[in-house]
């Protein structure tokens, strides 16, 4: 028997009512004022499930997040088109649209966890975690994040493309993925209710289709000011049990290494960043992106003297974006190289030429770059890059993750000695 609570449209409140009696469930509570809602989901008779009609005044973000504080599961009953986009806007996957059968409801509110309070096991860690960044400016990470996850797809790799951009997310429009709901973010909340596995996240996940190979993606938040939801501990829980599920997580990863606690005095308060922290901390392999062109180069340089910071350089592959002539001069290609060695140490893995008109015809069509252009200059660089360098096993997580920690609090330290010389 489960407590329930309505939250619903008064045309459809009393069949529901009486469905749930129907099916032995108890219900605790009914609230019919919006602005009162979120206030009796904390303060009255908790209740596993709350089952609310999707309208602007009932369903919103906060009461979502207050919902997940106290392990109250929310569902929405959607009457039509209209409401089930609103829902899913919001990041809600539990959406059933009305009428219902009695049963086919049942099976809806059904707690996700079926071992009881048993916890729920967990697959060995396997996957590869391939990060890419890129500091400032729109170097183009989203672009080389969806193609290396294309490339990985076609050579028979099972692989999910995450966008965990808190600041600008795209990869959904750059896929022709708009009217999907924010995946990742439903993810991190089911994360933080302990009910994420590996069949919610084949619920979650959207199948970006291709000949060469289909590969998943969990879309990002639709809208930055959502950056709450996807908290340190939930990003990393996430990306670990996307480990058990996939041999291959890219994640597209927001620019700023800002420490909050730096200019914060609540030690307890969100993390505005702390998702980019949890991503770089997880990854086996993290892609440095940058543009080729004087002021992408320069961004480059002080970006990846960030990220060092908090990686280990061997874990760090640069890759230099949109190289052309016109904007290098003669010898593009060799002026990098030397600039980079000279003034960062940097050995560039890759450099990509500029093909923008590929590009723009991928995103038009809703295509990889490797189903729109296979032989074009671009993902012809990209699948070289794929094929020279990620095809490399790396090594274990957990032994990986306690010499790079060891090894970025000895660069901060040398790093604050310098400073003081």
């Amino acid at each position: 028997m489960l407590r329930v609570g309505l939250a619903l449209d008064p045309r459809v409140e009393g069949e529901i009512l009486a469905t749930m009696l129907d099916l032995g469930h108890r219900v605790a509570w009914r609230c019919h004022d919006g602005a009162e809602l979120e206030e009796r989901v904390v303060a009255a008779t908790p209740v596993d499930v709350l089952l609310v009609s999707p309208g602007a005044d009932r369903l919103r973000a906060e009461l979502i997040d207050l919902a997940d504080r106290v392990g109250t599961r929310v569902v929405a009953l959607a009457s039509g088109e209209s409401e089930r986009r609103h829902a899913a806007g919001l990041g809600l996957v539990d959406i059933v649209l009305l009428p219902v059968d009695p049963e086919e409801l049942d099976r809806s509110i059904a707690p996700l966890d079926l071992g009881g309070d048993s916890p729920r096991p967990v697959a060995q860690a396997a996957g590869r975690v391939i990060a890419v960044w890129g500091a400032a400016g729109s170097p183009g990470t989203t672009t080389v994040a969806a193609g290396i996850a294309s490339e990985l797809a076609a050579r028979g790799r099972r692989v999910v493309l995450i966008d965990a951009d808190t600041y600008g997310s795209s990869v959904a429009a750059m896929l022709g993925l708009l009217d999907e709901a924010p995946g990742f973010a439903a993810a991190c909340r089911l994360a933080g209710s302990g009910a994420l596995d590996i069949e919610q996240l084949e619920r979650i996940a959207v199948v970006h289709p291709s000949p060469s190979g289909a590969f998943r993606v969990l879309t990002g938040i639709s809208r930055a000011a959502r950056w709450t939801e996807l908290s340190t501990e939930r990003v990393a829980t996430t990306i670990e049990r996307c480990r058990a599920w996939m041999d291959d997580i890219v994640i597209d990863t927001a620019f700023c290494l800002e420490a909050d606690e730096e200019i914060s005095s609540d030690l307890f308060a969100p993390r505005r960043n702390g998702a980019a922290f949890a991503v770089l901390g997880s990854a086996d392999r993290v892609v440095e992106v940058g543009a080729a062109d004087p002021v992408g180069v320069t961004r480059l340089l002080r970006g990846h003297a960030e990220l060092v910071e908090l990686v280990d350089p061997s874990r760090i592959s640069v890759v230099v974006n949109r190289l052309r002539g016109v904007a290098l001069g003669t010898g593009p290609a060799g002026q990098l190289a030397s600039t980079l060695s000279r003034f960062g140490g940097i050995e560039a893995a890759a450099l990509l030429p500029e093909d923008q008109r590929v590009v723009d015809a991928a995103v038009i069509a809703g295509r990889s770059l490797r189903d729109q252009a296979p032989r074009g200059a671009l993902p012809v660089a990209l699948r070289r890059f794929v094929s020279t360098l990620l095809d490399q096993e790396p090594a274990p997580a957990r032994d990986r993750s306690r010499r790079s920690a060891g090894g970025a609090r000895g660069r901060r330290a040398r790093s604050r000695s310098r400073r003081a010389e």
